[in-house]
């Protein structure tokens, strides 16, 4: 676990650039500082995609229906540049590790924390689909756990992907495939019912460690998503009729995010939602971040960051 420093000063539009907190396949994520002091999470796509007119044009639609999105379980996007040299979007920064790293410390939640995470799952995607959106990637790496609760992060962003023939280059898929829909291995439209089936899987991996669809490649992982029944052999018997409902092939036959909530039923608050490793995950965030923050000071140049060292480590969810 770590947050790579970026060398000198930089801004990506008015955002001081202190860090690089990850990469992925679209581009690398950034902790950048506000002109008011705030921490946003700026995303910069790779400079092949920038190239291509068409994806320019599906990001700028996807970041202006992203910005329509609110809510307690999301973190919205703050500001933009689809027309910049390299494109990017900024999103409020919530401190705390992904659910991929907390699984990393913890192996599997517990049980209330493992509800609380899925109440927190359904009234995100609720917010989500609102506005009209589908958020297409959801996974542990695109889910933060939050001192307050669960955040979800880059909801629709990957549309603007699809068909992007640059992405295919690279060897990077838009979407991860133990957590994909059979209809998004299939190529078919994806509705707000593929989100639900993502949702499932990353409640699987929450509760038992291990995703429900498994194989020694690829391939065989896409197959047994769109073909084969899932593992749940390891969920919590309370959580069962939930996460068969949401992995049902058929997507009409999944549930809404509302009826999810009816299905949990009231969530008991805790000032402690998770597992004291997480906490303590979180608060050594907290002393790394301030520690670049602190030692950015100085006059900036407004320029592109520069790129991180080789061996940099990703910190936070990626593009």
């Amino acid at each position: 676990m770590g947050v790579s420093g970026v060398p000198g000063s930089a801004h990506i539009g008015p955002f001081r650039v202190v860090a690089e907190l990850g990469q992925g396949g679209m581009g690398r994520v950034l902790l950048g500082v506000a002109p008011d002091g705030r921490l946003v999470a700026v995303k910069q796509v790779h400079a092949e995609l920038a190239g291509d007119d068409g994806f320019r044009a599906r990001f700028r639609r996807e970041v202006t229906a992203s910005r329509q999105v609110s809510g307690a379980y999301t973190a919205p996007v703050v500001d933009a540049d689809p027309d910049a040299e390299t494109p990017w979007f900024a999103a409020q920064f919530v401190p705390g590790p992904s659910l991929s790293q907390a699984l990393d410390a913890v192996g599997a939640l517990p049980l209330e924390s493992s509800r609380l995470l899925a109440a927190g799952l359904a009234q995100a995607l609720a917010d989500v689909h609102r506005a009209g959106l589908v958020h297409r990637d959801l996974k542990p790496s695109n889910v933060l756990l939050a001192e307050d609760g669960v955040r979800v992060i880059d909801f629709g962003i990957a549309r603007a992907a699809e068909g992007q023939t640059k992405l295919t280059h690279t060897g990077a898929m838009v979407g991860s495939p133990p957590f994909m829909a059979p209809e998004q291995v299939d190529g078919r439209q994806l509705t707000a019912a593929a989100d639900v089936f993502s949702l499932g899987s990353t409640l699987v991996m929450a509760c038992t460690g291990r995703p429900p669809f498994t194989g020694t490649s690829v391939p065989g992982i896409l197959y047994n998503v769109a073909h084969s029944e899932p593992d749940l052999s390891a969920v919590p018997p309370a959580l069962l009729p939930l996460i068969e409902a949401c992995l049902a092939k058929d997507p009409a036959q999944r549930p809404s995010p509302q009826a999810l909530l009816s299905m949990i039923g009231p969530v008991r608050p805790s000032a402690r939602p998770w597992p004291e490793a997480v906490h303590r995950l979180a608060l050594a965030q907290r002393a790394e971040i301030d520690r670049y923050v602190a030692g950015a000071g100085g006059s900036a140049t407004r320029t592109d960051a520069a790129p991180p060292p080789a061996d940099a480590a990703p910190f936070a969810p990626s593009l």
